[in-house]
């Protein structure tokens, strides 16, 4: 488990291969600044090598410009795709300061925001996947509340009483270990990333 800490954010992430597999298909990458956290999960289609290459293409070109914003990550992303696989992409950037939050996504990966005061926020993936042919590309900002958590997955992830455990009062360790033990689905790989926006 991969465990990032800033003082406005705190963040573990959670990813295996599909069982037999050397290679998993899903691939993530997740950075702060004093700005901003920005987080990206890519599902290659399928699973072995190639779907790792096309999660990686994605996660590689997001880290190569992590100023930009949300849409043109995800046009990037779409891009490096052309002659590839495929991938579901979504994209999550965090403004600090403005207590809001961008989020885009193409494909069956899961975004969940549970605030203190009990509201769920669940932005609506478009379906499909992306693979360098002209993309459909839809961007939201939501504000958030500060102690707001989040969990976003790839579809390979087991269903949990998810809105249950991020209402708790559990540590953020305690959540992302109870979420990691739940995993029984080894038929598929599987990333999370959980974090709490302080």
């Amino acid at each position: 488990m991969i465990h990032l800490k800033h003082k406005q954010l705190e963040a573990y992430a959670f990813q295996r291969a599909k069982e037999g597999n050397h290679f998993c298909g899903d691939s993530f990458y997740m950075t702060t600044t004093d700005d901003y956290f920005l987080c990206v999960l890519a599902d290659g289609l399928g699973s072995g090598e190639y779907a790792h290459e096309s999660s990686q293409a994605v996660t590689s070109v997001v880290q190569s410009n992590p100023d930009e914003d949300v849409y043109t990550l995800m046009e990037f992303s779409n891009r490096v795709l052309l002659s590839k696989r495929g991938a579901a992409v979504a994209i999550l950037k965090v403004d600090f300061a403005r207590h809001v939050f961008e989020y885009s996504c193409v494909g069956n990966i899961r975004f969940y925001v549970y605030t203190p005061s009990g509201n769920l926020i669940y932005p609506m993936p478009i379906t499909g996947y992306m693979s360098g042919r002209p993309q459909k590309i839809r961007t939201q900002t939501f504000s958030y509340e500060p102690q707001s958590r989040f969990l976003i997955h790839s579809d390979g992830f087991t269903q949990v009483e998810s809105k249950k455990l991020l209402n708790s009062y559990a540590s953020m360790y305690t959540l992302a270990n109870k979420l990691q033990l739940s995993q029984a689905n080894k038929s598929d790989d599987v990333t999370f990333i959980v974090g709490s926006l302080l």
